[in-house]
């Protein structure tokens, strides 16, 4: 009798560990009894003219806090004269440095990153159809200063109003903007021969 029990109570315990535990490519792996929560991800939109590395910085230290992923967002205004899909070959040849110097500085911070270009025929616009199809739970963004690049009043203002989640809103100096850096001019090389020839000296006066 006592060794059927004991047989019982082994059996149990191997069908309760097969249930916590199962094999694969030769391993043990636990089996996940709750479902892991969704990852939290931060919104930072940003436009073509400056990117606030202070924002950029604030944006990356909540999502390290939360374990999040950032979501910058380079929103590109397109003209009416233009459809909406159009090609944007200056906007793309700033938006790529600046996306570069966020992943970059990401991975400093050792945050993920999932970045977005949206199109809109205002950076309002813009942000608006990123609201409508991103999910995302904050929002960090810069807003400008003294007429500087970032978002005007009017369009945190408005963000404030109508966007989901929480907003952080910073207002960075002039001198804290991230913006592409202008290719070097080529400097002539010009040699002491082939400069102009030197002024005749004047006759020294007797």
């Amino acid at each position: 009798m006592t060794v059927v029990l004991v047989a019982l109570v082994v059996m149990l315990a191997t069908a309760l560990a097969a249930v916590v535990f199962y094999r694969r490519g030769g391993a043990w792996h636990r089996v996940a009894t709750t479902p892991p929560p969704s990852v939290r991800r931060i919104l930072f939109p940003f436009v073509a003219s400056a990117l606030s590395e202070r924002a950029l910085d604030a944006a990356l230290r909540l999502a390290r806090a939360e374990d999040a992923t950032l979501l910058p967002v380079f929103l590109a205004r397109v003209p009416l004269t233009l459809p909406l899909d159009s090609p944007l070959p200056r906007q793309a040849a700033v938006c790529m440095p600046l996306q570069e110097a966020i992943e970059q500085r990401a991975t400093a911070f050792g945050v993920p990153v999932d970045a977005r270009v949206e199109r809109g025929r205002t950076y309002r616009h813009a942000l608006r159809r990123t609201i409508a199809t991103e999910r995302f739970e904050r929002i960090v963004m810069a807003a400008a200063r003294d007429g500087g690049p970032g978002f005007a009043p009017d369009d945190v203002a408005w963000v404030l109003a109508t966007a989901p989640g929480e907003i952080v809103v910073l207002r960075p100096g002039a001198e804290d903007q991230l913006a592409p850096k202008p290719p070097r001019p080529r400097r002539a090389r010009v040699s002491a021969r082939s400069a102009a020839p030197a002024r005749a000296r004047d006759p020294v006066p007797s």
